[in-house]
């Protein structure tokens, strides 16, 4: 019994004959008289009795219409609720992310999605920890950095830029740098997040510098070293966006702008791009938005 067949049985007693019922649902009516003689026999009951001149129901076709006919109600009710949830963003959206970029950028994502779409709820999870967003029912992750071989569909929302910089009081006192090669005669401020191998992958067009560092503070996070820097500490390589918050003035100054590592990708991972619900898709394309041209 399938939806299919529920609704030829409802059209055959609604309109009185096979023949009416056969040109509104536009089939055969040797197809829909089939139909209704396969239903009567996975139910093992008579729904019609049949004669040259007219059709009637019987008892339990009375039954069986009745409730056929509130199942294509609720059915045609479901059909309407997805296409309105389909049109508009609405719901909770349940997302993860890393501390510290939650923090510095998808909080303010968050705060722009919510004035956006009244109708939706944010539950987001600010996590270090690689959460496995299928099994634990999340709608999408934020990840920064090269994305692993996974079955998950994936959108790259920018790229995380870095520089360094150091605090306009610190650079009154020392003569900046004129080059990469003279960062080993400042004291340097090192996020763990920007040196990988202990070191700093420095580049300018063609160039390459690879810098083994020999930091005097060493930190597991941006916004500690920011704060390390602002107190005129030394010279550390920040994300771009932590130490020039976007729409706000620059909390430290730049040094060697030239000279950066690559930029660090972002995406947003998600189950299925086919299915994607607009609550998702319009935070995703929020977030693309954002985040261009750096994260």
């Amino acid at each position: 019994m399938d939806l299919v067949a529920l609704q030829a049985f409802v059209k055959v007693v609604q309109t009185g004959s096979f023949t009416r019922a056969a040109d509104a649902l536009q089939t055969q009516k040797a197809r829909l008289s089939r139909v209704v003689s396969q239903l009567e026999r996975e139910l093992s009951v008579r729904l019609l009795e049949r004669s040259t001149r007219a059709l009637s129901l019987t008892e339990a076709g009375r039954e069986f219409f009745e409730r056929a006919q509130a199942i294509l109600a609720s059915v045609d009710d479901v059909r309407q609720a997805m296409q309105r949830i389909q049109g508009e963003p609405q719901g909770r959206l349940r997302l993860t992310c890393g501390v510290e970029f939650g923090l510095v950028a998808v909080g303010g994502w968050i705060a722009d999605y919510l004035a956006a779409y009244p109708r939706v709820q944010v539950e987001a999870d600010y996590s270090n920890r690689v959460v496995d967003i299928v099994h634990e029912g999340y709608d999408l992750a934020v990840r920064v950095g090269p994305l692993p071989d996974s079955s998950l569909a994936a959108r790259r929302l920018g790229a995380l830029g870095y520089g360094l910089y150091a605090s306009a009081d610190y650079l009154r006192r020392h003569a900046p740098p004129a080059g990469p090669q003279e960062l080993p005669g400042h004291p340097l401020v090192v996020y763990d997040g920007a040196a990988p191998q202990g070191q700093w992958q420095l580049g300018r067009g063609d160039e390459v510098l690879r810098l083994k560092l020999q930091p005097r503070l060493r930190v597991n996070t941006s916004l500690a070293a920011r704060e390390a820097l602002q107190r005129g500490l030394g010279i550390g390589l920040l994300p771009r966006r932590v130490a020039e918050p976007p729409g706000q003035p620059p909390l430290l100054q730049r040094v060697l702008p030239g000279w950066a590592p690559p930029d660090v990708p972002v995406h947003a991972v998600f189950a299925s791009a086919r299915y994607l619900a607009p609550k998702v898709r319009a935070f995703i394309d929020l977030a693309v938005a954002s985040c261009s041209p750096d994260a």
